[in-house]
């Protein structure tokens, strides 16, 4: 690149700095709320231990100024103002605290490989997952944009699970290994819920004129779903206590109790028998 052609891209960028109309939050600050919100919940994701109950309360106001700065190039677009905000999504961490405890537990009780619930907080990406999801829901309740987007794909990024936040996911959620797991905007997912690696809750279209429905499943309560299961569409319920098979393509709903599965056909043959040459074009 030359010096003239080097100095219009400068020039570029500076004027799109200059016009564009939405100030962002800094992704990196949005990430480090997450970590010590966490930090703060769960002696687990910190090494830091706190022997006074000030020391929790200084760690609990430094987090909420913290907040505030990195809700800050939010504020012309935010419905109520930053330091509403900041002080609804404090009286909420209680709650948040209590949901993740039953999320951890319920993944303690339903993972036999699981040796202890601070294992599952500690090395789950599930739980990793649902954690931020859950914190990330309650800022999309509180109509912040682009900051629980950011939340969700960080989280996406480090475990492979994409939880979109403005989902609804009721109590002792349960995510399994969890990689290439997809939920999308407008799924709504009971208590006791169950899921394993890859499974996609989508739409049937992705026709932006839609964007305003309901677009996703609705999983009822103590269903279970089985690896690379998808199901898709805002009309499609999958009834209370079924189980989902692995490799399930569904796009309809199915009632209470069902039990729904794939069946494919294996063969098994000795490999002293002669054999049939195969013939693969690729």
């Amino acid at each position: 690149m030359d010096g003239n052609s080097h100095d219009a891209f400068v020039k570029e960028l500076l004027d799109l700095r200059r016009s564009r109309p939405v100030s962002l939050p800094v992704k990196a600050k949005v990430a480090q709320f997450a970590e010590e919100l966490l930090q703060l919940m769960f002696p687990h994701f910190s090494g830091v231990e706190y022997q006074e109950i000030n020391q929790v309360e200084e760690q609990f106001q430094l987090l909420r100024r913290n907040l505030d700065t990195t809700l800050a190039p939010l504020r012309k677009q935010l419905k109520i103002s930053v330091d509403d905000i900041v002080e609804q999504f404090a009286g909420i961490v209680p709650r948040l605290y209590h949901q993740l405890c039953m999320d951890a537990e319920a993944i303690y009780q339903g993972d036999p490989a699981a040796e202890s619930v601070d294992e599952v907080i500690s090395a789950y990406p599930g739980f990793y997952a649902i954690a931020i999801f859950r914190i990330a829901h309650e800022f999309y309740k509180l109509n912040v944009p682009i900051f629980p987007r950011i939340l969700t794909e960080n989280a996406h990024q480090r475990t492979g699970i994409d939880i979109h936040p403005g989902a609804t996911v009721g109590e002792r959620f349960f995510i399994d290994h969890g990689t290439g797991i997809v939920i999308g905007e407008t799924t709504v997912i009971g208590d006791d819920v169950k899921i394993y690696q890859g499974v996609t809750l989508g739409a049937l279209s992705v026709d932006k004129t839609l964007a305003s429905s309901k677009r996703h499943p609705t999983i009822e309560h103590n269903v279970v779903l089985y690896s690379n299961a998808t199901i898709l569409g805002g009309s499609t319920v999958i009834g209370h206590d079924s189980v989902i098979g692995g490799n399930v393509w569904l796009t309809e709903s199915v009632p209470p109790y069902s039990v729904v599965y794939h069946k494919s056909e294996v063969r098994v043959r000795s490999s002293r028998e002669e054999q049939v040459a195969l013939d693969f074009v690729i």
